[in-house]
Parts: structure tokens; sequence; C-alpha cells
């Protein structure tokens, strides 16, 4: 199993925050894009927020590429539709690269090692 963690702002606006937790409430993400999310290899996704700046961890099989997802992801529509109205709610992390979301994090320490 691999794991990442990633990071996102949302638009600093208390009811849009608000919205955005609603859509992803236990039973509220859309079926299709959950599922779509298990056939590219991913097994679980929990994401946390502070103030306006979240947090997402991934497990995935040992397989996973963020490349092939990717390719994965512009394959179909349903996801670019769900991608689109999160997009509302959401902005880039200052140092995101143009069109870039969610920002791979590099981790800097691991108890134990």
């Amino acid at each position: 199993m691999k794991r990442f963690a990633l990071t996102l702002d949302l638009i600093d606006d208390e009811e849009s925050i608000k919205e955005y937790e609603q859509h992803h409430a236990a039973g509220a993400a859309w079926p299709e894009v959950t599922q779509h999310d298990i056939d590219a290899g991913i097994l679980n996704i929990e994401i946390f927020r502070t103030g306006n700046r979240m947090f997402m961890l991934l497990e995935t099989v040992d397989e996973f590429d963020f490349d092939v997802k990717a390719k994965f992801d512009a394959a179909n529509p349903k996801i670019a539709e769900w991608e689109a109205f999160m997009w509302k709610y959401q902005k880039p992390i200052p140092w995101a690269k143009p069109g870039e979301k969610w920002v791979l994090m590099n981790r800097i320490f691991k108890s134990g090692e």
C-alpha cells in the first residue's frame, strides 16, 4: 500500500465551506466518483480541514500512479463534471502550478526513522 498527503485551500467563506463539507458528508459524494476512485486503485481517502486549508490522505494500491490516474480521470465525463462543480469551492494554494488543484506534500518526518 502507498500513502500520499495532498493539500488544497477552499475559498475563505463560511457558507461556501459549509456547502463543500455537505457535499463530502457520509453518503453525499457522487457514487460514480467514489467508484471511479476505487477503480483507479485508491483504497481510502480522508480529508481534514482547518480554516480554509484542507489535507487529504490517500491510501492506494502499490501500483498506483498519478499520471495514470490523470488519464483515467480525463476519459470520464462524470469526473470532469465533479471537478468543475468542486472548483467553485476551491482555490489553489499559493505555490500550486497553473491548473493544479490538490498539491502533493513531501513527508519531512516519520517517527522511528
